[in-house]
Order: C-alpha cells, then sequence, then structure tokens
C-alpha cells in the first residue's frame, strides 16, 4: 500500500488524520486513568495515522450517532463504527475487524423469556439512539415501541428509570450495568452481530476506501487486533475473518 500526496490529501486534508473515537462502545474505546482515550478504535487510528506518516487527532464523541456525523459532514477524517445501509449512504466501510454481540436485558420476573417474546404490542425496548441497534431493531420490530435513550451507556438507566420491559444492546455494557444487581438478566441468546469497521466518507474517494480497506485486513492479519483486545482485556469481541 503505497502514499502519495494524492492519497494522504484524501485521508488528511489539514495535515492530520483526525479519527472519531466512539466512548459510547466499551467494546472499542474507553477513558485511561489519565483520562485520555484508549481501546482498540484509538490503537487502530494510531496505526493509521503512522501508516499515512501524519500526526493523529482525535475527535472524541459519547455515541454511535455522533461518530457518523462528525465523519459524514467532514469534521473527522475516519471512524469505527457497526456496519449498516443507513450510514452507508455517506460512509465507505471497511470489511470489520471486530465481531460483537447484541443481547437483550430484562427485569427478573419478566414474562419476556426469549427473544422472539420482544416484539409484541405494549412491550418497550430502550436503545442508544442512533446507535447499531437502533438502527437494526427499527427495521426488524414490528410491534414492540423503541425508546431511544441519549447514548448507549445511558440505555439501562433510562430502562429502570422508564420501567420499560427489555433494554438492547452490547453484551458487555448490560452485564457491567446488571452487575450485582438480582432484579435484572440478561436473556441468553443474542439478537444480532455486530459488524465493527472502519470508515471513511464516501466523497474522498474509491481510493481512500480501498486503501482504508487495505489497512484493516493487514491489521487483523498480522495479530494487531487480536493483540489490542488482550491488551485492554476485551472479552466477547471476536477478531473478524480475513475478507
Amino acid at each position: 500500500m503505497t502514499v502519495d500526496k494524492d492519497l494522504l490529501n484524501s485521508f488528511a486534508p489539514t495535515g492530520v488524520l483526525r479519527a472519531s473515537i466512539n466512548l459510547g462502545n466499551p467494546i472499542l474505546a474507553g477513558r485511561a486513568a489519565d483520562g485520555s482515550a484508549c481501546g482498540v478504535s484509538v490503537d487502530l487510528a494510531g496505526a493509521l495515522a503512522e501508516k499515512l506518516g501524519v500526526p493523529l487527532e482525535l475527535v472524541v464523541v459519547d455515541a454511535a450517532g455522533k461518530s457518523v456525523d462528525v465523519v459524514s459532514n467532514g469534521q473527522a477524517d475516519v471512524g469505527f463504527f457497526a456496519i449498516d445501509p443507513k450510514r452507508g449512504a455517506s460512509i465507505a466501510f471497511t470489511a470489520p475487524y471486530v465481531l460483537i454481540e447484541g443481547f437483550y436485558l430484562v427485569s427478573s420476573d419478566s414474562s419476556i423469556v426469549t427473544n422472539a417474546d420482544v416484539d409484541r404490542p405494549g412491550v418497550r425496548v430502550v436503545v442508544g439512539k442512533g446507535s447499531a441497534y437502533d438502527l437494526f431493531l427499527t427495521r426488524e420490530l414490528q410491534h414492540a415501541e423503541i425508546i431511544r435513550a441519549p447514548t448507549s451507556p445511558t440505555v439501562v438507566r433510562t430502562f429502570l428509570e422508564q420501567g420499560a420491559e427489555v433494554a438492547a444492546g452490547v453484551k458487555q455494557q448490560l452485564e457491567a450495568d446488571a452487575a450485582g444487581n438480582d432484579s435484572l438478566r440478561l436473556l441468553s441468546e443474542r439478537f444480532m452481530v455486530i459488524r465493527q469497521a472502519m470508515g471513511v466518507p464516501k466523497v474522498r474517494g474509491e481510493r481512500a476506501a480501498a486503501f482504508l480497506a487495505a489497512f484493516v485486513e493487514e491489521r487483523k492479519a498480522t495479530g494487531m487486533v487480536a493483540d489490542a483486545l488482550g491488551r485492554h482485556g476485551i472479552q466477547g469481541a471476536t477478531v473478524a475473518p480475513l475478507e
């Protein structure tokens, strides 16, 4: 993968690589002890900036929808997203680098036992606004009502405050939020697999999209993604197969 002036300008027109980092997904990013952003997505952003030979600037947001917005409107050059056809209107995705499971959380005394029980009249499902779960369930659920929390990390709080029937999100986030609370339980099966990918605005051109796609495959093949998951103590996510 060679980098020339035209390709560099496609990725870093301001002279730095601005990478959108979503803290709303704990598998991908979080805060270090000093308050700085850290995680798998931060590591990949740093590796891409090094590959391009430019400085890295992190554009840190707290929700997936905001991450899509800053990349789509040109405030960031690359980002880390769950692949979704709606987002694909403005963003060129790579193949996934990580696979994450989405689960439902309910009250321990709920009559909802399986995923099939969720899509019924009178059932309110709380999701993070603009998240992969929001986009997916908006298409899939025919009878249940969707309630949108401000961000994915606030889903369980919103679920409890509103007395809703179901919370939907990243399995690890739901488990952490429910830890020590015997009144909550996860359902036993995932309702979706989220394919986490990198993305670049489509207006940056096909060559930039192809370069980013090759970069992601290289990082999976060399073991960097697996190493990053291990180094950051991430469980429940798997490295996506090579394309």
